[in-house]
């Protein structure tokens, strides 16, 4: 049986910026900015582990979107593709920067699919993360 992350507040913006940095932090919002604008999510924080000091996940439905990890100097973000999208990045990965797609080529299949984490230290992923975001799922907000 797997147990559930016990959810925690979340940390104020203050908070992440100290610990990920101004040039992480910005990423960071534009991330929130855009699952805001595009998808209805619920939010979650729950504690990093060894991804991050804090977790911040988008769901809707018991279903992940994607997840950040507030790390020192920079933030993790985790997205999972199931075969449908392995196969949509195979089909796209041209319109990904080389260092993306080395991340999806060297990221291990597990069982429930493949988990690509991609760390993020300034404002360069994320032309990718959108692009990633939107083979994970369509946007839901009209």
């Amino acid at each position: 049986m797997v147990a559930k992350p016990v959810p925690v507040s979340a940390p104020s913006e203050e908070a992440i910026k100290a610990l990920v940095g101004a040039r992480a932090f910005a990423a960071w919002q534009k991330i929130v900015d855009f699952v805001s604008v595009h998808y209805e999510m619920e939010t979650f924080w729950g504690k990093g582990g060894k991804a991050g000091v804090h977790e911040h996940k988008f769901r809707k439905s018991g279903k992940t979107l994607c997840a950040l990890y507030v790390r020192e100097k920079s933030f993790g973000f985790m997205v999972v593709y199931g075969k449908a999208e392995r196969e949509k990045f195979e089909a796209e990965r041209q319109q990904f920067s080389a260092e993306t797609q080395k991340i999806f080529d060297d990221a291990h299949q597990y069982h429930d699919g493949k988990w690509l984490m991609l760390e993020v230290k300034n404002q360069i992923f994320l032309d990718d993360i959108r692009k990633l975001l939107l083979i994970k799922k369509k946007p839901n907000k009209k």
